[in-house]
Protein backbone atom coordinates (compact mmCIF):
# COMPACT_ATOMS: atom_id res chain seq x y z
CA UNK A 1 0.00 0.00 0.00
CA UNK A 2 1.04 3.36 -1.15
CA UNK A 3 0.35 6.11 1.78
CA UNK A 4 0.63 9.79 1.23
CA UNK A 5 -0.51 12.04 4.29
CA UNK A 6 -3.24 14.90 3.83
CA UNK A 7 -6.29 16.89 5.57
CA UNK A 8 -9.91 16.31 5.22
CA UNK A 9 -11.20 19.07 2.97
CA UNK A 10 -14.89 17.98 2.77
CA UNK A 11 -17.01 15.00 2.96
CA UNK A 12 -19.85 13.81 0.89
CA UNK A 13 -21.61 10.44 2.02
CA UNK A 14 -18.68 7.92 1.95
CA UNK A 15 -16.27 10.37 0.39
CA UNK A 16 -14.16 12.89 1.38
CA UNK A 17 -11.92 15.13 -0.43
CA UNK A 18 -8.03 15.13 0.77
CA UNK A 19 -6.08 17.93 0.24
CA UNK A 20 -2.58 16.69 -0.33
CA UNK A 21 0.87 18.42 -1.38
CA UNK A 22 2.55 16.87 -4.34
CA UNK A 23 6.30 16.35 -3.86
CA UNK A 24 9.33 15.06 -5.69
CA UNK A 25 11.85 12.85 -4.04
CA UNK A 26 14.31 15.21 -5.75
CA UNK A 27 15.58 15.99 -2.17
CA UNK A 28 17.07 12.40 -1.55
CA UNK A 29 18.93 11.81 -4.84
CA UNK A 30 22.12 12.87 -5.44
CA UNK A 31 22.18 13.63 -9.21
CA UNK A 32 19.51 16.48 -8.12
CA UNK A 33 21.96 19.62 -9.38
CA UNK A 34 22.07 17.70 -13.44
CA UNK A 35 18.71 16.91 -13.50
CA UNK A 36 15.86 18.42 -15.43
CA UNK A 37 13.36 16.69 -13.21
CA UNK A 38 14.58 18.67 -10.49
CA UNK A 39 14.53 21.44 -12.42
CA UNK A 40 10.85 21.39 -13.22
CA UNK A 41 10.39 20.43 -9.43
CA UNK A 42 11.50 22.92 -8.17
CA UNK A 43 9.69 25.53 -10.72
CA UNK A 44 6.89 24.27 -10.09
CA UNK A 45 7.41 23.62 -6.37
CA UNK A 46 4.87 21.76 -4.15
CA UNK A 47 1.35 22.07 -4.91
CA UNK A 48 -1.72 21.54 -3.09
CA UNK A 49 -3.99 18.68 -5.01
CA UNK A 50 -7.49 17.92 -3.98
CA UNK A 51 -8.92 14.08 -4.53
CA UNK A 52 -11.70 12.25 -3.47
CA UNK A 53 -10.91 8.67 -1.48
CA UNK A 54 -13.38 6.57 0.44
CA UNK A 55 -13.68 7.46 3.49
CA UNK A 56 -14.58 4.60 5.73
CA UNK A 57 -13.36 5.44 8.92
CA UNK A 58 -15.78 8.47 8.99
CA UNK A 59 -13.03 10.84 8.85
CA UNK A 60 -14.22 14.70 9.57
CA UNK A 61 -13.33 18.31 7.73
CA UNK A 62 -9.81 18.96 9.11
CA UNK A 63 -8.81 16.17 10.18
CA UNK A 64 -5.18 14.93 9.30
CA UNK A 65 -5.08 11.19 7.66
CA UNK A 66 -3.02 9.13 6.03
CA UNK A 67 -4.57 7.77 2.49
CA UNK A 68 -3.29 4.55 0.64
CA UNK A 69 -3.84 3.45 -2.99
CA UNK A 70 -2.46 -0.29 -3.69
CA UNK A 71 0.63 -0.86 -5.84
CA UNK A 72 -1.32 -3.30 -8.10
CA UNK A 73 -3.53 -0.12 -8.96
CA UNK A 74 -0.87 2.43 -9.43
CA UNK A 75 0.86 0.00 -11.58
CA UNK A 76 -2.04 -0.79 -13.90
CA UNK A 77 -3.01 2.83 -14.00
CA UNK A 78 0.65 3.69 -15.16
CA UNK A 79 0.47 1.18 -17.42
CA UNK A 80 -2.49 2.52 -19.03
CA UNK A 81 -1.31 5.51 -19.11
CA UNK A 82 2.02 5.45 -20.65
CA UNK A 83 1.93 2.16 -22.90
CA UNK A 84 -1.90 2.08 -24.29
CA UNK A 85 -0.98 5.52 -25.91
CA UNK A 86 2.45 4.00 -27.12
CA UNK A 87 0.64 0.99 -28.46
CA UNK A 88 -2.06 2.74 -30.42
CA UNK A 89 0.40 4.96 -32.15
CA UNK A 90 2.51 2.43 -33.21
CA UNK A 91 -0.63 0.49 -34.30
CA UNK A 92 -1.94 3.47 -35.95
CA UNK A 93 1.01 4.04 -37.78
CA UNK A 94 1.64 0.24 -39.05
CA UNK A 95 -1.80 -0.38 -40.27
CA UNK A 96 -1.23 3.28 -42.39
CA UNK A 97 1.97 2.14 -43.71
CA UNK A 98 0.26 -1.01 -44.50
CA UNK A 99 -2.94 0.47 -46.46
CA UNK A 100 -0.21 3.63 -48.25
CA UNK A 101 -0.02 0.93 -51.10
CA UNK A 102 -3.74 0.34 -52.00
CA UNK A 103 -4.13 4.14 -51.60
CA UNK A 104 -0.89 5.04 -54.18
CA UNK A 105 0.84 6.66 -51.31
CA UNK A 106 3.49 3.83 -51.00
CA UNK A 107 6.78 6.40 -50.98
CA UNK A 108 5.54 8.89 -48.64
CA UNK A 109 5.73 8.56 -44.78
CA UNK A 110 2.74 10.73 -44.47
CA UNK A 111 0.08 7.99 -44.01
CA UNK A 112 2.68 6.52 -41.05
CA UNK A 113 2.82 9.65 -39.54
CA UNK A 114 -1.03 10.29 -39.59
CA UNK A 115 -1.99 7.13 -39.07
CA UNK A 116 0.38 7.19 -35.80
CA UNK A 117 -1.16 10.15 -34.47
CA UNK A 118 -4.82 9.10 -35.28
CA UNK A 119 -3.69 5.90 -33.40
CA UNK A 120 -2.14 8.20 -30.49
CA UNK A 121 -5.79 10.15 -30.42
CA UNK A 122 -7.87 7.31 -30.40
CA UNK A 123 -5.89 5.96 -27.31
CA UNK A 124 -6.22 8.96 -25.36
CA UNK A 125 -10.16 9.15 -26.22
CA UNK A 126 -10.16 5.28 -25.08
CA UNK A 127 -8.08 6.64 -22.05
CA UNK A 128 -10.33 9.85 -21.19
CA UNK A 129 -14.07 7.33 -21.82
CA UNK A 130 -12.72 4.60 -19.47
CA UNK A 131 -11.42 7.29 -16.76
CA UNK A 132 -14.32 8.40 -15.94
CA UNK A 133 -15.64 5.02 -15.15
CA UNK A 134 -12.65 3.76 -13.06
CA UNK A 135 -13.50 7.47 -11.19
CA UNK A 136 -16.41 5.84 -10.27
CA UNK A 137 -15.82 2.48 -9.79
CA UNK A 138 -14.78 2.23 -5.51
CA UNK A 139 -12.56 -0.30 -6.30
CA UNK A 140 -10.25 1.89 -7.98
CA UNK A 141 -9.94 4.60 -5.59
CA UNK A 142 -7.66 5.78 -2.68
CA UNK A 143 -9.19 5.21 0.52
CA UNK A 144 -8.18 7.14 3.80
CA UNK A 145 -6.48 4.37 6.33
CA UNK A 146 -6.21 6.58 9.62
CA UNK A 147 -6.16 9.53 11.24
CA UNK A 148 -3.11 11.23 12.18
CA UNK A 149 -3.37 12.03 15.66
CA UNK A 150 -2.75 15.88 16.66
CA UNK A 151 0.23 15.35 18.22
CA UNK A 152 1.86 13.69 15.84
CA UNK A 153 1.19 16.48 13.64
CA UNK A 154 2.86 19.40 15.89
CA UNK A 155 6.43 17.42 15.99
CA UNK A 156 6.75 17.45 11.82
CA UNK A 157 5.43 21.18 11.44
CA UNK A 158 8.17 22.52 13.95
CA UNK A 159 10.98 19.91 12.33
CA UNK A 160 9.68 21.54 8.73
CA UNK A 161 10.52 24.72 10.64
CA UNK A 162 14.11 24.23 12.14
CA UNK A 163 14.92 22.77 8.99
CA UNK A 164 14.52 26.24 7.16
Amino acid sequence: MIEESGEVVRTQGDSAWVRTLRRTSCGSCSARKGCGTGALAGLFGARAHEVEVLNPIGARIGDEVIVGISETLLVRGSVAVYLLPLLTLMAGALLAEGLAPQLGLAASDIPAIVGGLAGLAAGFFWLRRHNRRWGRDAACMAVILRRIPPMAVAPLLSEKLDAN
